[in-house]
């Protein structure tokens, strides 16, 4: 009785084990000194899919399994089959790559007085962590590269207009003749461009990593972007003897318009840049429920090989790195994250020395609901400013002299100061501006403390503007909250006329400034 008592319990035991063996996640199995299976758990036997029994030959297993083709074999199935088979008995750890995409740790290992034990456990999430840890590790590297071959590209690029800047200047003091001295100017302008173009993609790139910028969708004639494009590039294209037209459009369209004029700008700057004869086109076609905007131009086309790349960061082709209009390679880049921002899709086509067509699709939009009427300033109606008192606050001695010379160049009466109390004495003095430009950044106070202090001491709220260099999201936000508009240095005499006309003429299609 007590034999069979301790039977049952053995019986128990046992069977207690196995349920708990079976419930595991990792798979058993056991091999016989004679090379038998013994014992296997249920993880084990729905590991695979062909049949698996008691007492099955190692060798036949192996064999099965290789046949199977339910795991990639490192190489043919015979030699694998052979490596298999004679290194029963021995410790050893690899992986089995199934033909799903799993991925099985296994595990084996000798059992004292024969046979041997092994374990399969499932590792596709820790090999599918390690890849992707693996390429980003890559990923980061090539980027770091990336950015040191184009820091070392920047530092060239910036030092060559300022090298040329500093010569011109100081061959500009000398020069008596005003036609030479004319000639030297517009050098300095272009140089002062090249470096102005450069800082701009950077603050671009700086905000795109960071995630600083956010669309602001309204709706909007197309007609009144392409207006404003022509505008831009219309000299450049006819100093190259390019044609340069753009297609009349009646389209309305709802995107963010700022960001979509950045994109074509820089598809038209392409074009105009790397087009030597004929012209560019730019128009639109519906494309869906879609509008595709297309720039074409005849030049040499982007080659097969560069059209995977071109979008890419730091990406320079060949001609550009020769000098052909030069560029660090941010542009397409630049083009295509902010595309990507608004969920447009771009597009290229391009044949070899016929030309390429850069292209991005936007949504079409209500024209009951779109902007009409939206003012457009050139230097030819800059004369609307003559007479107007402006307060200019700016401690910096030279961008305020400066400033104030293209302020008066547009008929403005310039009350400059270069502190909170140099302008509230102008304001006590009889001043009565009808707009306030000021810095951020002043010696004792903020540019925002100065407007509050100057409309109170005036007691009434005059329109302002604060320019800054200071690009912070914080520094920015506060500017904002005050209800004070903001542009970001270096601002353009073009960029600054409009946001002026809009201040004083148009108030409502101010927002927060750029």
């Amino acid at each position: 009785m007590a034999d069979d008592a301790f039977a049952a319990d053995e019986r128990e035991t046992l069977e207690a084990i196995r349920a708990g063996l079976d419930a595991v996640t990792t798979g058993i199995v056991l091999w016989a000194k004679d090379r038998t299976l013994s014992y296997f758990n249920l993880r084990f036997r729905r590991t695979f899919e062909f049949p698996i029994r008691i007492g099955m030959p190692f060798e036949e297993f192996v064999s099965v399994l290789a046949n199977s083709r339910e795991c990639l074999q490192p190489c043919a199935i015979g030699e694998w089959e052979r490596t298999e088979a004679e290194q029963f008995g021995l410790e050893k750890d690899c992986d089995y790559v199934f033909a799903d995409g799993h991925v099985v740790n296994m595990s084996q290992r000798p059992v004292e007085g024969g046979g041997m034990v092994v374990t399969l456990t499932d590792v596709t999430t820790i090999k599918r962590n390690e890849r992707a840890l693996r390429e980003a590790k890559e990923a980061a590297e090539a980027t770091d590269e990336a950015k040191s071959r184009f820091l070392r590209a920047a530092n060239h690029d910036l030092r060559q207009p300022l090298a040329s800047l500093k010569i011109l200047i100081y061959n500009c003091i000398h020069e008596e003749d005003p036609e030479h001295r004319g000639d030297m100017l517009h050098a300095m302008d272009i140089a002062a461009a090249v470096m102005e173009d450069l800082l701009g993609a950077l603050l671009q790139i700086g905000q795109l990593d960071a995630g600083r910028i956010q669309p602001r969708i309204s709706t909007f004639q197309l007609r009144q972007l392409f207006e404003r494009l022509d505008i831009q590039f219309r000299h450049q294209a006819e100093e190259k003897g390019l044609r340069l037209r753009f297609v009349e459009t009646r389209s309305t369209i709802t995107t963010d318009r700022a960001l979509l004029e950045r994109i074509l700008s820089n598809f038209v700057a392409n074009a105009v840049r790397f087009t030597e004869v004929g012209g560019i086109v730019v128009g639109c076609r519906r494309d869906g429920r879609s509008l595709r905007i297309e720039v074409a131009d005849t030049g040499k086309g982007v080659r097969e090989p560069e059209r995977a790349v071109i979008f890419d960061e730091f990406y320079r082709s060949p001609d550009s790195r020769r000098g052909a209009g030069g560029g660090l390679g941010l542009g397409l880049n630049i083009v295509k994250r902010l595309a990507q921002l608004l969920e447009h899709p771009i597009g290229l086509t391009s044949r070899e020395d016929r030309g390429s067509i850069f292209s991005i699709s936007v949504p079409f939009g209500n024209v009951w609901h779109s902007d009409v009427g939206e003012a457009e300033i050139t230097e030819t109606v800059a004369g609307e400013f003559v007479g107007t008192p402006v307060l200019l606050v700016e401690d910096d001695d030279i961008l305020r002299r400066t400033m104030r010379s293209l302020l008066e160049r547009w008929g403005i009466e310039v009350f400059d100061a270069a502190n909170e109390a140099e302008a509230l004495r102008l304001i006590e003095g009889g001043a009565a501006p009808r707009l306030i430009i000021a810095d951020y950044n002043l010696k004792a106070r903020t540019g925002v403390d100065v407007v509050s202090a100057v409309r109170e001491r005036a007691g009434r709220k005059i329109p302002a503007m604060i320019v800054t260099a200071d690009a912070e999201p914080k520094v920015l936000e506060g500017i904002r909250a005050a209800d004070i508009p903001v542009l970001v240095k270096p601002v353009s005499p073009p960029r600054l006329r409009v946001f002026m006309h809009n201040l004083l003429f148009e108030p409502s299609l101010v927002g927060g400034g750029q």
